[in-house]
């Protein structure tokens, strides 16, 4: 784990870990599905003849389902319903990630680990609980989370810490108590806003800035296989 000019103030650590409830987005974070995500853009794109550009999945990875649908209607000047937009989503990304997303090495490990200490786990995504579904028998995500949170229900997306509150709420710890792992800016941002300890992880999407999220969170994982 690599400290950022940001984490001068406090900086827990991470094994053994000094804080009471760890937070964890999961796209990018602890899977690596970025992939799979710019191929259901990619794809929903071409259906509708649009143009496809990154910035597209950058603004989608920080909004939950509904809200990622409005944006792309408003965007696009789509004549389409958020629940219709939803619902191809969810069946496109259903499939790839039942066939192909893993968990990142060393993730599960970690997640174990703090449950072996009792520190309680909590899943913030923007990725609906549908999808999430899919990867099941073969990642048993209900076994790793002691709460799970997504981005439909809560009011905001990742600008604002709603996803994160509501998670530490779950898990029953002060944000002050919580560390949160993201991969993308506003996360990182909205989790520190609040009080919270934010880990910046490494993906393997094209379009995450290293160079901002290093600077920005108050430390900087490249592998979860560097915490043990």
């Amino acid at each position: 784990m690599t400290p950022s000019r940001a984490s001068a103030h406090r900086r827990p650590e991470l094994w053994p870990p000094s804080f009471d409830g760890a937070i964890f987005d999961f796209d990018g974070t602890l899977a690596y599905s970025g992939d799979i995500w710019n191929q259901v853009d990619h794809d929903f794109m071409a259906r509708r003849r649009l143009t496809y550009t990154p910035d597209v999945t950058v603004e989608l990875a920080t909004l939950g389902f509904a809200d990622g649908a409005r944006f792309i209607i408003d965007r696009f000047g789509l004549d389409e319903t958020v629940d219709d937009i939803c619902s191809e989503w969810n069946d496109m990304a259903s499939g790839l990630y039942a066939e192909k997303v893993e968990l990142r090495a060393g993730a599960e490990r970690y997640l174990r680990a703090l449950h072996k200490l009792g520190i309680p786990c909590a899943l913030a995504t923007t990725n609906s609980a549908d999808v999430l579904d899919s990867l099941m028998p073969r990642v048993d995500i209900d076994g790793l989370f002691d709460a799970r949170v997504h981005g439909a229900e809560v009011k905001r997306s990742k600008h604002h810490p709603d996803i994160y509150l509501e998670a530490a709420r779950r898990i029953c710890v002060a944000p002050q108590r919580c560390i949160v792992f993201e991969d993308i800016a506003p996360g990182i941002a909205s989790a520190q806003s609040v009080g919270m300890y934010a880990v910046a992880v490494r993906s393997n999407d094209p379009t995450q800035d290293e160079a901002e999220l290093i600077d920005l969170a108050d430390a900087w994982l490249e592998d979860w296989r560097d915490l043990f």
